[in-house]
Parts: structure tokens; C-alpha cells; sequence
């Protein structure tokens, strides 16, 4: 949600915003708010204004009393009582023109930043970095299912049977692999300097809408039956939230939090082949990194989260890269977004496997989330958010760039002690 002070004072700003998300139907939306705006602040002029009548007649009454002019006094009373009715309905047109507002202003997409490359949709997203070779073996890469399959690491027949298409069961050494990531995702992040976490696994629909836009919401949530609680769909969700109405002093910024969460998305839509098995599912894990922090410090934070991911990933000797968002693929709260993508071998092309995002002062805003300087001002702080890694999805572009021509997957070494010293699997 953007400043309303930025909207009066710069409306044109905030359309050609709009325009460049290739959003003209969200256009009428700057009016609406500056009408509702103005409607708004004259009520609360007016109520201010009553309220001084109010006031200095009731002081009068208290003299015409004394004076024995109980007619005069009776008078001015019945004026308090009109001016009570006024600022009665006032008040309630204020508490209307307020929640209009905010419903309003929390349509209007976040303003972007200026490096953010125009498109229309994550086809144009543009490719910052690479990392690795990405190799292509002189042997065949099967489908990644088929790689579990002979390595007896997967069940989704039985899946399909507990809990529908979109589910899974992983077994042995896939299971223990998926664990290992885990864990070595865990103490990578710990190692450079985060806090661990384990969130709340569900959350409050006012936590819901303050960390992500209403189409986001959407798309992606399960909502509780009959309870004010959603499935979270990262961690992000639960460990922003944690903040919701806190007012930070400035020697406790950055936060600096990793979290560990299993996540629950819908995933609406048909997908093609290379998108089943594990790579778009109803439940997955993540390793997550969040970061609220000072405004001046976001971008630099920014760049030190994606390269927190490209890191990981060398690790387990997985080529990446980096691709920015485009302004038409860039969610609403969302002041710049990169995503980190690995190779498939199988493919002979990047895929995603995590995003890095800076949302500004946007979940700050919509949550109440404040910070106070050295001096006692209060400031509102950026929020930012990045995937340490997402097994199982992660786990295509492990197996494709481990698999041996005999069928055997190599362990790299960070993941070696996670795994019992085993140096291969199968």
C-alpha cells in the first residue's frame, strides 16, 4: 500500500506506475482514492469545526444558567443537541469514507523501481546473471520421476488415493535427501548470521491481506472452514506477521530471520508435463529468509539475499541464474523481484526454483509495522523476502545435475554429513 500523502501529492506518478504494469483497468482506482481522500479529510474538518461550536456553546449555557435565562440556555442546548446529531453522522460518513480508502488504496500496486525492465509478462523477464556451467552429459537425463521411481524414492499413486493429484510420498534415500537439503539449508543461513525460526503454520486473515495482494490471496490461500485462519503459502507470511502492530527501535533493525515451514498452495491452472511430479504440488517445505530493515539499507539487503540463494546453490554444484522481473510479472507489492533459476539438464534450460523480492514499505503499511530512530522518530521500515531453497522442486534440478550414467546420484559434499557420509546414492 502506498503513502496517501505520495497519491495527493503526485497522482500522475502513481498512473503512469500503473501503465507500466500494463494494468490500465486499475486506472480509475487513483481517482476513486483522491475523491474518497478529499470526502474524507472535509468530513474531518467539519467534525473539528463542530466540535469547537459544541464546546464553546456548552460554556455558555453554564453562564445563562447562573444568570437565570433558562429559555436563552434552553436554546443554545437544543443547538448542542443539533450540532451532537451533525457531527454523530459525520463520524459515521468518516468510518466509511476510511475503510472506502483503504480497500481502495490497497488495490493501487506498489511503485516500482526505476531498474525494474518493462514487460508484459514473465516471458520478458531479462536474465541478470549466470552462474556455473551448465552442462548437458552425453547420456540420457530421464524425467524426474522416473529418476525417484528407480531409486524407490517416490509413491504418487497412493498419494492420489489418500489426497488427490498435486500430493506426494517420498521415501527412503529421496526422503532423506529432501531432509538433508533441509537441514544444510538451515545451518548455511544460521552460518551467516540469521535467526532460526519455526513458524505458525496458519494465520489470521488480517495478517492474510497485509502481506499480500487480494489476487495473490486468491490464487494461492486455503482458507479453515468455519475459522479465521488460512494455510500458510511461505513462511515469509507467519514471520512478516510477527511484526504486525510492533513499533521497532532502530538498534534492533535489521531482522534478520530464516524460517523453516511447510507451505499449502492451491496452484491454480493446467500445466504441461515438465510441471507435474514435484515441481508444482498442493504441499512443499522451504527454507525462507526474511529481512525488515531500514529503508536506505533494502536494496543493499536486496542483492545480498538472491546471492544468498546463488550461493546455496554452488554448493550443492547446481548451475543458476538470475533473471529480473519485468514490470508485468512483478506482484502488487513488490518494489523489484528476481528469481533464482536452476539448470535442468534434462531440458536444456533454467527453471525456477526461487525468488528474491524487496517490498518496500508496502506489508509495513498494511500491518502497522513501525520503527523509531536515535532521536525518537518514527519511520516505516522495508520488508524483504527470499527462497533458501524449495524442495521437493529443488530436488529436479539436484537428481538431473547428480545423475550418473549408471542410474547412481552423486552426494555433493555440504550435503555429505546430512546423509550419513554417503557419497552417492542408488
Amino acid at each position: 500500500m502506498i503513502d496517501i500523502a505520495l497519491l495527493r501529492n503526485d497522482p500522475d506518478l502513481v498512473r503512469e506506475n500503473i501503465r507500466r504494469k500494463y494494468q490500465d483497468h486499475r486506472l480509475p482506482l487513483v481517482d476513486q482514492a483522491l475523491e474518497l481522500d478529499k470526502l474524507n479529510r472535509e468530513a474531518i474538518l467539519r467534525a473539528d469545526t463542530l466540535r469547537a461550536q459544541r464546546n464553546s456553546l456548552s460554556k455558555e449555557i453554564g453562564g445563562l444558567m447562573q444568570k437565570g435565562k433558562k429559555e436563552e440556555a434552553e436554546a443554545i442546548k437544543q443547538q448542542v443537541r443539533d450540532l451532537q446529531q451533525e457531527l454523530a453522522d459525520l463520524e459515521t460518513k468518516e468510518s466509511e469514507y476510511e475503510a472506502g480508502l483503504r480497500e481502495v488504496m490497497l488495490q493501487i500496486p506498489q511503485i516500482m523501481d526505476p531498474s525494474v525492465p518493462l514487460g508484459r509478462d514473465d516471458s520478458e523477464n531479462v536474465e541478470m546473471q549466470r552462474f556455473g556451467e551448465p552442462l548437458v552429459p552425453d547420456y540420457e537425463i530421464p524425467y524426474h520421476v522416473d529418476i525417484m521411481e528407480r531409486l524407490k524414492g517416490i509413491d504418487l499413486d497412493a498419494a492420489r488415493k489418500t489426497s488427490g493429484s498435486g500430493f506426494y510420498y517420498l521415501k527412503g534415500d529421496i526422503a532423506r535427501l529432501h531432509s538433508a537439503v533441509l537441514s544444510y539449508a538451515r545451518d548455511f543461513m544460521i552460518d551467516r548470521g540469521f535467526t532460526y525460526y519455526i513458524p505458525p503454520f496458519m494465520i489470521r486473515s488480517e495478517v492474510v491481506t497485509g502481506v499480500m495482494s487480494f489476487a495473490e490471496m486468491e490464487n494461492m490461500m486455503y482458507k479453515i472452514e468455519g475459522e479465521d485462519l488460512y494455510l500458510i503459502g511461505t513462511s515469509e507470511h507467519s514471520m512478516i506477521g510477527k511484526f504486525i502492530d510492533t513499533i521497532l527501535d532502530a538498534d534492533e533493525l535489521p531482522q534478520t530471520l530464516t524460517s523453516y515451514s511447510p507451505c499449502f498452495r492451491k496452484e491454480v491452472g493446467a500445466h504441461g508435463i515438465e510441471e507435474r511430479g514435484v515441481y508444482r504440488i498442493h504441499q512443499f517445505e522451504k527454507q525462507e529468509m526474511v529481512v525488515v530493515c531500514r529503508p536506505e539499507d533494502s536494496m543493499m539487503w536486496y542483492e545480498k539475499l538472491w546471492q544468498n540463494t546463488v550461493d546455496f546453490f554452488r554448493t550443492l554444484d547446481i548451475p543458476v541464474r538470475t533473471l529480473a522481473c519485468c514490470t508485468g510479472d512483478l506482484a502488487d507489492l513488490k518494489v523489484i523481484s528476481c528469481d533464482v533459476e536452476a539448470w535442468s539438464p534434462r531440458q536444456q534450460k533454467y527453471f525456477e526454483v526461487g525468488s528474491c523480492s524487496n517490498l518496500g514499505d508496502a506489508q509495513a503499511r498494511r500491518l502497522q509495522i513501525r520503527a523509531r530512530d536515535e532521536e525518537g522518530r518514527r519511520f516505516i521500515p522495508h520488508t524483504l523476502n527470499n527462497t533458501v531453497v524449495a524442495p521437493p522442486r529443488m530436488l529436479i534440478a539436484y537428481l538431473e545435475n547428480n545423475l550418473q550414467e549408471d542410474g547412481s546420484v552423486l552426494i555433493a559434499k555440504a550435503l555429505q554429513p546430512y546423509m550419513g557420509g554417503r557419497e552417492r546414492i542408488g
